[in-house]
């Protein structure tokens, strides 16, 4: 199924208010394997996959022996102690409602792991409202790298011109750049306007987006289908 256009979601801290989670059960995870890493240096990794984001905390490698048991502890530890607690950004379900409304195919493109994906968008309260999801698993390289960007493009079936990003860190919009896409920033996930520079414009979060709709690239996007 082709779409005219679509808006393509990254989920942590994007949708779902979760990247201290995440940060907070790396740490853990590393800690029970007796390594420390700074909680701030994590927190600013978060965003990037896995494999990049443990290299550069802790200089050891995802595809390691260490690093397979550390990885996998990371996601026992996340989906036991802190998911069941997530919850979504005011005015989340209200913004993607109104995407959909316009005419949009909502696709995911998430550095999260696949078995992951969909209890995050549950907590997020809008997993009914998107049929399509790119995961860590989709793609060779993860984020900053573009391939899960390109991957939820191609799903969407539209042209790149028609395409655009909605992301938190300044990994989404290296991600999307490199893939030839618009990307909007939201600063909600703990990034600044200054730090996603490069976005085409920057909201708070997704209920400041929803009440500047009129006046953002999707109203635009929208009338140009019509």
């Amino acid at each position: 199924m082709h779409a005219d256009a679509a808006v393509i979601l990254d989920v942590d801290g994007t949708l779902v208010d979760s990247n201290d989670a995440h940060a907070r059960a790396w740490v853990e995870a590393f800690a029970e394997h007796g390594i420390t890493v700074a909680f701030d240096h994590v927190r600013r990794c978060v965003g990037m996959g896995g494999d990049k984001l443990m290299p550069e905390v802790s200089g050891i490698e995802e595809s390691s022996e260490l690093g397979a048991k550390i990885a996998s502890r990371r996601a026992d530890i996340f989906s036991t102690r802190y998911l069941p607690s997530l919850q979504p950004f005011p005015k989340v379900r209200e913004l993607l409602e109104r995407l959909t409304a316009d005419g949009f195919a909502l696709v995911v493109a998430s550095s999260a792991k696949k078995e992951e994906l969909d209890p995050l968008l549950e907590r997020a309260n809008v997993a009914d409202l998107i049929l399509r999801k790119t995961s860590s698993d989709d793609a060779e390289n993860s984020k900053p790298d573009p391939d899960i960007v390109e991957a939820a493009v191609k799903q969407a079936g539209c042209a790149k011109d028609r395409a655009i990003m909605i992301g938190d860190t300044p990994y989404d919009v290296a991600a999307a750049r490199r893939a030839g896409i618009e990307i909007v920033g939201l600063e909600c996930g703990g990034w600044t306007r200054e730090a996603l520079a490069g976005s085409l414009a920057t909201y708070r979060d997704a209920a400041h987006l929803l009440a500047e709709y009129e006046s953002s690239r999707f109203a635009s996007l929208r009338a140009a289908a019509r």
